[in-house]
């Protein structure tokens, strides 16, 4: 089913969704003023906490609470979210002294809410309020308020919830992002956090990681001949051979750009040794070197493979640029 075209209808749609933008813009904007002391002993709170900063709200609150708590928890805040309405019949045991609780209501006045407060009180956990109503119960009974209130909703009626969470979202934001910088949170702890995101392939992956080593690594001694050293390159798949001594350590390599320029000199595959041909002085990477560094010279070399070494000079691995794709650091 397709909905029939109208140009004026189309503009009045546009001309909506717009005002929505303006309005929830216009509402983060505005949350400037409430970035004052409250937000610094709100963040000092979070910082001193001994547990974890627990998140609640009901509705909507609840949506965008669960949202915080994750941002929390993957930028080094330990975060979890508790539903309030749970907390009732149970899940208060999950909060404890140690912890610091984040309660988000927009009235200030959610009965769920509030039926836990005084438990929270008496537990001795901190709490900040984040709602739209500094007047409102759930504000005064916080050690820490912050406002995130709106001149009016996006929603044409003023009723359901739309800059008043944006504006809620934008200060949980703020939250997290001011502890992270106070923490000192780096791209690595971020990738701890997240070792299936792209990020964490790439700062966590180590060339040990991801290189064949053992039957698996192509290699040939500088005595084979050209002949076996094809054998090998084929049987391996990895389009290179690696050429060492007697004492195993690296003295080249030969790859398939070396055998397309060998196949022009018209050389005798019989009776040529391989090393009348490696090329010697090829770019090696140690096994404990991150798997982006060891994309990185690859693409500053324009070569399609790396032999992996030890500090010895003695050959540990191999990988190409397929391997890396496999990986996911690409």
């Amino acid at each position: 089913m397709t909905a029939e075209y109208d140009n004026e209808e189309s503009r009045r749609l546009q001309a909506l969704g717009l005002a929505v933008i303006k309005n929830e813009a216009a509402a983060v904007l505005a949350l400037t003023e409430s970035i004052s002391e409250d937000f610094s002993r709100a963040c000092f709170f979070m910082l001193a906490c001994k547990g974890r900063i627990v998140v609640t709200g009901m509705g909507k609150s609840g949506h965008i609470g669960n949202k915080i708590a994750a941002t929390l928890a993957s930028t080094g805040s330990p975060s979890f979210f508790v539903h309030p309405g749970e907390a009732s019949h149970g899940d208060l045991g999950m909060i404890l002294a140690e912890d610091v609780v984040l309660a988000l209501s927009n009235s200030g006045e959610t009965k769920e809410l509030l039926t836990i407060i005084p438990i929270i009180k008496r537990l001795g956990a901190p709490l900040i309020a984040m709602t739209g109503a500094p007047e409102s119960n759930l504000a005064r009974e916080a050690d820490v308020h912050i406002n995130v209130s709106v001149a009016q909703e996006a929603c044409p009626l003023n009723l359901a919830p739309t800059s008043s969470t944006t504006a809620t979202l934008a200060m949980g934001d703020a939250l997290a992002v001011a502890l992270l910088e106070a923490r000192g949170f780096t791209e690595l702890d971020f990738a701890r956090s997240h070792p299936g995101g792209s990020l964490g392939r790439r700062l966590l992956l180590h060339i040990g990681d991801i290189m064949h080593s053992g039957d698996k690594i192509p290699v040939v001694s500088e005595s084979a001949a050209l002949r076996e050293a094809l054998i090998e390159m084929t049987n391996k798949g990895l389009g290179m051979t690696a050429i060492v001594d007697d004492d195993g350590r690296l003295t080249g390599i030969f790859t398939d750009g070396d055998l397309r320029r060998t196949l022009d000199r018209e050389v005798d595959f019989h009776r040529c040794s391989i090393s009348e041909v490696i090329t010697r002085g090829c770019r090696t990477v140690e096994s404990h070197i991150l798997a982006a560094e060891g994309l990185r010279i690859m693409q500053d070399d324009k070569i399609n493979a790396l032999l992996v070494v030890d500090s010895d000079k003695r050959l540990v691995g191999a990988l190409n640029m397929h391997d890396m794709l496999r990986a996911g650091v690409v």
